[in-house]
């Protein structure tokens, strides 16, 4: 059950609206990283959850995430606003402006609207705390550079609430699944093939042209992995070697259609 209370988490006060920044806010009302998606991905989480405790966690956050839908729409709608009589705002998103009415869509900053396939609900809880844990990296992230875009004190101040919570959510699901005791690399029921888990295939080899060199690292070199060095060479020459062939047999053939041509003419 949800009840909605007319106060904002955040009071929101700007100075001077800015329709071009409106615009970007959208991206964390609509977007793929923005607070809709997060609330809805958390929130059918927490249905799907069977784990009464982090359920809980997954309905707490999924909840607050809707809070924070409200404080940004309610940021974009103030920057928005001169959209709805001044023609030269207008221009900054015509979408926005005419089929919109100057208020906040359901849509990200280049006008795509909101869609389901933002979603990441697996059912299985340590996998979907991990899209959690990359969501609230990436809403973070995204919430930085709006704060480096913005000129207005009032709306910094705002988003700066937003992305230090996107930290706390972070911390809570790290948290979490820290808690479940689980193996990183233990997913699911089903073991992977003993051998081939182990086999970390070198396919990017060379020397490129801005000076890019085959690396080693804990990633691809230890007691538990096996280096597998360009895997894919090997049938690449043979390709080659069968494609040149094939070409110069080719040759040969239009070279000896050509003399037979020439024969029967003379």
């Amino acid at each position: 059950m949800y009840h909605h209370i007319k106060k904002l988490m955040y009071t929101v006060r700007i100075g001077t609206p800015d329709p071009r920044f409106g615009n970007m806010l959208l991206e964390q009302f609509g977007g793929a990283n923005g607070e809709l998606a997060a609330a809805l991905q958390y929130s059918i989480q927490g249905l799907n959850c069977e784990d009464p405790a982090r359920k809980d966690l997954l309905m707490d956050i999924g909840t607050e995430e809707l809070s924070h839908l409200e404080i940004v729409g309610t940021l974009a709608r103030m920057h928005l606003k001169p959209m709805k009589t001044a023609r030269e705002a207008a221009e900054a998103d015509p979408l926005v402006a005419i089929a919109g009415g100057g208020g906040v869509t359901l849509c990200n900053s280049m006008g795509n609207a909101w869609t389901a396939d933002y979603l990441k609900v697996t059912g299985e809880l340590d996998v979907d705390l991990r899209s959690n844990i990359a969501a609230e990296a990436r809403a973070k992230i995204v919430y930085e550079r709006l704060i480096n875009f913005c000129d207005d004190p009032g709306t910094k101040d705002a988003l700066q609430f937003l992305m230090t919570r996107e930290i706390t959510h972070l911390k809570a699901f790290m948290a979490a699944l820290e808690s479940m005791g689980k193996d990183p690399l233990v997913i699911g029921l089903i073991q992977p093939t003993p051998g081939i888990v182990e086999q970390f295939y070198n396919d990017s080899t060379g020397e490129g042209d801005d000076g890019e060199t085959d690396e080693r690292g804990p990633w691809n070199e230890g007691d538990d992995i096996e280096f597998i060095e360009g895997p894919a060479q090997p049938i690449a020459a043979a390709t080659e070697e069968e494609v040149t062939k094939e070409i110069h047999q080719a040759a040969r053939r239009t070279s000896a259609k050509s003399s037979r041509t020439k024969s029967k003419r003379a």
